[in-house]
């Protein structure tokens, strides 16, 4: 088995990358050129990894690449949602696919750039385990809201092969379950549209 590294957030991640403080209004998901990652769809919305090409994400309205010249992202960042209402606070996505589209990530997050590429995928689903999350829950503050501030988040401790292609094997190993899950999920779906529509031509 090849040998896996454990290092100190800081020492994983470049932790410079600035984020902006766009709200929900300053949003639209009609036209712009700006795709801009919200706090409030990593917690709910995005698995793991946003696939920036295919998903849902809302644009900044008004604003150009010019308006973000050093807070642009690519494919690998990773985003984590500093703020929640319980311990969802620190759920991460991981920036894919992202086709030369400019991204940028909005209020109430972090932007985390590893310092050396790993397989794509692997952090994305690593950070949200519970194996790391459980390191975030005593750091959390707050009563109503939970917040994660940068340097808490910098102490943690990252794990990871040292092998890309293990990291690749276990990203593809998550996505693939992801995939079978999703799938479930439309089956079930359809299956309890059919019982509904069962029970309202049965009983009439």
């Amino acid at each position: 088995a090849n040998a896996w590294e454990q290092r100190k957030f800081d020492e994983v991640f470049d932790c410079t990358i600035p984020s902006n403080t766009l709200s929900r209004a300053e949003l639209n998901y009609e036209s712009g050129s700006v795709r801009n990652i919200h706090y409030g769809d990593i917690l709910i919305k995005y698995g793991s990894v946003v696939d920036v090409k295919n998903d849902e994400i809302p644009f900044a309205t008004g604003k150009s690449s010019e308006d973000f010249k050093s807070a642009l992202l690519q494919d690998g960042d990773i985003i984590i949602a500093d703020t929640a209402e319980d311990e969802t606070t620190g759920k991460a996505c991981e920036i894919g696919n992202s086709q030369g589209l400019d991204v940028v990530s909005g209020l109430h997050t972090m932007v985390c750039r590893p310092r050396n590429k790993m397989a794509l995928g692997y952090l994305g689903y690593y950070l949200n385990s519970d194996a790391y999350h459980h390191q975030l829950l005593p750091l959390m503050q707050g009563i109503k809201v939970l917040s994660l501030s940068r340097t808490n988040v910098q102490k943690t401790m990252v794990c990871y092969p040292q092998s890309k292609a293990e990291q690749q094997l276990i990203a593809d190993c998550f996505r693939n379950l992801d995939h079978l899950i999703t799938l479930h999920q439309r089956k079930l779906d359809m299956l309890k549209k059919l019982k509904s529509a069962c029970l309202s031509e049965m009983f009439i």
